[in-house]
């Protein structure tokens, strides 16, 4: 019976390609089942392999069908972003996939999902746990994007708790209380959790801006984006807290597509930003500039 040849190449072109995937760099999109977060995996997935994390396995199973049917190799992590050992478990899975070389932590809830204080342990706490647990296993080169907010800049900056932030990081309950103890005088649910979330914001605005140094200790950046309104199922939600009307007054009348603020948080987690960080970029149509002229 003849014995078909072999062919001495394909051994290499197999471990080529095994290497390719074991050195090929890893992104970490939290949010990473919807709206920005998924816009974003399309990016970089690219010339990443991406770990896509959300609280719903159910929407994490269809975003990563998704995302292989258009050739991107992705994982999926289950993780609820304001308890701190999910967090550390988050990191050392990516860790066990390859070189984590960017997060982008567009994770997050708004006035119309949670009461106050859940807004502010996820949104502001959740950040601290992703910034420290990921900070702690970085590479040099690692860059971390936190999606901010356009609301971080609309309530005047004197009635901003921001000597209660540095708690966040040393004692989050005390964090927790004194910035709670701001939004409580408000007297309406509603617009407590619009204070809620701006305060939120705002912290992650200031804490990317605080936590340069440390993480250029490192030779790793650390920024924010801030976006504004857009055509997400969160930005949709939202329209109920008077989102859209605040477009009234921007330069570009329209919300946003996921896309074009993907383009945005993608750039600003790869290497062609090596030089940006401690600052946040609002990306929001003018909306902001609309309400300085006015």
């Amino acid at each position: 019976m003849p014995v078909s040849p072999v062919n001495d190449e394909e051994p290499d072109k197999i471990m080529s390609d095994v290497q390719s995937v074991v050195h090929k760099k890893l992104a970490v999109i939290t949010g990473g089942a919807g709206g920005m977060g998924f816009a974003t995996a399309k990016i970089l997935g690219r010339d990443h392999h991406v770990l896509i994390v959300d609280m719903n396995r159910d929407r994490l199973d269809a975003a990563a069908l998704e995302l292989r049917e258009q050739g991107i190799s992705c994982d999926i992590a289950v993780c609820d972003i304001s308890q701190r050992d999910a967090v550390d478990d988050l990191a050392r899975q990516a860790c066990e996939l390859g070189y984590v070389a960017a997060v982008v932590h567009s994770a997050g809830i708004s006035p119309q999902m949670a009461p106050a204080e859940q807004i502010l342990r996820v949104n502001a706490l959740g950040t601290v746990n992703i910034a420290e647990a990921f900070l702690a296993i970085a590479e040099e080169g690692f860059a971390l994007v936190n999606v901010a907010s356009n609301a971080a800049y609309m309530a005047p900056s004197i009635i901003m708790p921001t000597r209660a932030y540095h708690y966040a990081s040393e004692a989050a309950e005390t964090f927790v209380k004194k910035v709670m103890f701001r939004v409580n005088l408000i007297p309406k649910d509603f617009y407590r959790k619009g204070m809620a979330y701006s305060i939120s914001k705002n912290f992650v605005k200031w804490y990317s801006a605080a936590s340069a140094a440390k993480f250029g200790e490192k030779n790793c950046r650390i920024l924010s984006v801030s976006p504004g309104t857009f055509d997400t199922a969160m930005g949709r939600l939202e329209e109920k807290s008077g989102s859209m009307e605040m477009l009234k007054t921007a330069a570009l009348k329209r919300p946003g597509r996921p896309e074009e603020i993907a383009e945005v948080l993608a750039f600003c987690a790869s290497s062609k930003a090596s030089y940006l960080t401690g600052v946040d970029v609002l990306c929001d149509g003018g909306v902001i500039a609309g309400r300085a002229v006015r």
